[in-house]
């Protein structure tokens, strides 16, 4: 029988620039009219706040347009695409027997419910602000509560969240006394202060963006057999970020809380699974490789990664892995625009065949040049 780790797929479509209308177009013939669409992560730069959310509204009625009742997860995400005009992720599901999918909505945001032998799903994103000139710490503080109201609706516990994507706009820039980022953690850690983690934080990234203020969407689980597990993968390479210490936050107000969130975690389903790869950089410890070019830091982060989903380490975690995990799909940040023909080059030589879109991000250190996430399974 086949698990839920074995239906579900990601993809990565792409076009070469042209108008903006005719690149969603063009994106958007390349799916298979079949493809049952869970969640489509639209990647662009619109120059302005005004041109993103323009541009969100065609996405939005052109996506309507092409799925009618059964409307995907939707977010447009301000990170300019390095090697193509305009890219799409596109999360996709083999719909069996067994399976109940129910397109819904909620204040004006689609989502998708899944239900199988092996739980409840729910996928969910395009929670951001209506006013984006508000502070970052507003803005956080509103989306967290659209967050935790719809999970609330649909009976899933806030700590049902096993993977978050998280994009800060201008993430790095100091506003008053904190980092954006920081503002935005202090908000997550207030958000996630209402309940136990008993399984551990989620997985997650926190990236910048050029516009669109404060963006989530996530994943989350309420798995009800013993076949159906999760599992918090740590790496002994780095420190969970959940244990910073104050050193690597930046504010200049004395109570920081940390980023809360995992390394990896797995979704286990008897003995296969899916790995969600967090936001990976080149980081030892919770220090940074300051003084590390490109490619040095190219080969800590992959090599991070690779210990992440390390047979080894996976098994360690609690997995029924018997074999190597593989690798399904990458996003590549980079802050250096001109970076990606030498980061192509060096990637190339992983020899990983699978799809993988180079982006354009500031990353939540200034000095960090890569960072990179993903999905595994085995």
């Amino acid at each position: 029988m086949m698990q839920y780790s074995d239906k579900i797929q990601y993809d990565i479509y792409t076009t070469k620039l042209a108008d903006f209308n005719i690149m969603i177009d063009m994106l958007l013939e390349q799916i298979p009219v079949q493809q049952t669409v869970l969640r489509m992560i639209f990647f662009g730069m619109p120059p302005t706040n005004r041109v993103y959310m323009k541009r969100y509204a065609i996405l939005r009625a052109k996506v309507k347009a092409r799925f009618k009742k059964r409307m995907p997860v939707l977010i447009y995400v301000a990170q300019p695409t390095l090697d193509c005009g305009l890219a799409v992720e596109v999360h996709s599901y083999r719909k069996g027997p067994m399976d109940k999918l129910t397109y819904k909505e909620r204040n004006g945001l689609p989502y998708v419910m899944l239900e199988n032998m092996s739980g409840c799903f729910l996928f969910a994103g395009g929670f951001q602000s209506d006013i984006l000139n508000k502070s970052i710490a507003e803005q956080s503080a509103e989306v967290f509560q659209a967050v935790g109201d719809l999970l609330s609706v649909e009976n899933f516990p806030v700590s049902s969240i096993v993977r978050q994507w998280n994009y800060i706009e201008k993430i790095t820039m100091m506003e008053g006394n904190s980092q954006h980022y920081q503002d935005f953690n202090d908000a997550r850690s207030a958000f996630y202060s209402q309940v136990s983690w008993e399984n551990g934080y989620p997985s997650a990234t926190g990236i910048g963006v050029t516009h669109g203020g404060v963006l989530i969407d996530f994943d989350a689980a309420i798995l009800n057999n013993e076949d159906s597990y999760l599992t918090t993968l740590d790496n002994r390479l780095q420190l969970a970020a959940h244990t910073y210490s104050n050193e690597v936050l930046v504010s200049e107000l004395s109570i920081k809380t940390t980023p809360k969130f995992e390394r990896g975690k797995v979704m286990n389903f008897g003995n296969s699974g899916i790995i969600y790869i967090s936001g990976t950089a080149a980081i030892r410890g919770e220090e940074s490789l300051k003084d590390a070019d490109l490619a040095e830091q190219l080969y800590a982060t992959m090599e991070n990664i690779a210990y992440l989903i390390s047979l080894e380490n996976v098994t360690v975690s609690g997995a029924l892995c018997r074999f190597q995990p593989t690798v399904e799909m990458l996003r590549i940040y980079l802050r250096d625009m001109s970076a990606v023909r030498e980061a192509k080059d060096l990637m190339d030589a992983f020899r990983l065949n699978i799809p993988v879109v180079y982006l354009w991000a500031d990353i939540c250190r200034s000095e960090l040049l890569v960072e990179i996430e993903g999905i595994a399974k085995f």
